[in-house]
């Protein structure tokens, strides 16, 4: 069978209670579990979580929270790799024969279907451990540049400084959204970017929201993006 984990733990620091904060007139987290549910992809939509309102809400939402996630694993500093391995874990302990497990972040209100159907077949196509959304660096990171002390400009690369950025090697950085995985490359603990394979996605729904700022812009895109598509567009 396969599962999506959701990690949603309750002590987000710069937005307060950011998992379950109004989002375009939902609690955040239901981007992610509907995106889930309506993907037909899996069995259970389990959350993970240390918070019981979080939990409760979820439920609502129509996800499971067969377990509480341990204080050890809902720090500032815990890894995405063992949430989701204690969540399979416990979930195998139910009697759940997990075969592929999907992390899908509980911040994501820019996840699409599409892309979570995309990724697994990617995934089962190429043999890897992992599959995730990836999108374009907006600039050649080979032209990248640090800024000294006194306020010069030093290139990263100077190899590249007078290379043309259309003559570069495109670069790709993680989207954030999902990773798709096997199992027991979850349970093995192996790193996901070494062991993965991207699927690109438009830069544009590339949004992280980290800041209050990042939650204002967001919903201002959200908003403009729905209209946009009820209207036709």
């Amino acid at each position: 069978m396969n599962i999506a984990v959701i990690p949603a733990r309750g002590g987000s620091k710069r937005i307060p209670r950011k998992n379950i904060k109004p989002f375009a007139g939902k609690p955040m987290i239901a981007h992610a579990i509907e995106a889930a549910k309506e993907s037909g992809l899996f069995d259970h939509v389990v959350v993970t979580t240390d918070d019981e309102e979080i939990a409760g809400i979820s439920r609502q939402l129509g996800a499971e929270t067969p377990f509480a996630r341990p204080p050890e694993l809902a720090d500032d500093h815990t890894p995405t790799v063992p949430v989701v391995a204690h969540a399979i874990q416990t979930c195998q302990s139910l009697g759940w024969d997990v075969d592929y497990t999907c992390c899908i972040y509980p911040g994501v209100p820019f996840i699409r279907i599409e892309d979570l159907r995309g990724a697994f077949e990617l995934l089962k196509r190429s043999g890897k451990d992992f599959a995730f959304p990836v999108t374009e660096f907006p600039s050649a990171i080979q032209r990248a540049l640090r800024r000294l002390p006194d306020g010069s400009m030093q290139p990263f690369y100077p190899q590249y400084e007078m290379t043309r950025t259309q003559d570069l090697e495109p670069a790709y950085h993680d989207v954030g959204q999902f990773y798709w995985g096997k199992s027991d490359a979850w349970l093995s603990g192996k790193r996901i970017h070494s062991n993965g394979i991207g699927l690109p996605i438009p830069s544009w729904r590339a949004v992280d929201i980290d800041t209050p700022d990042d939650w204002v812009r967001a919903e201002i895109l959200y908003k403009l993006l729905k209209e946009e598509n009820t209207n036709g567009g």
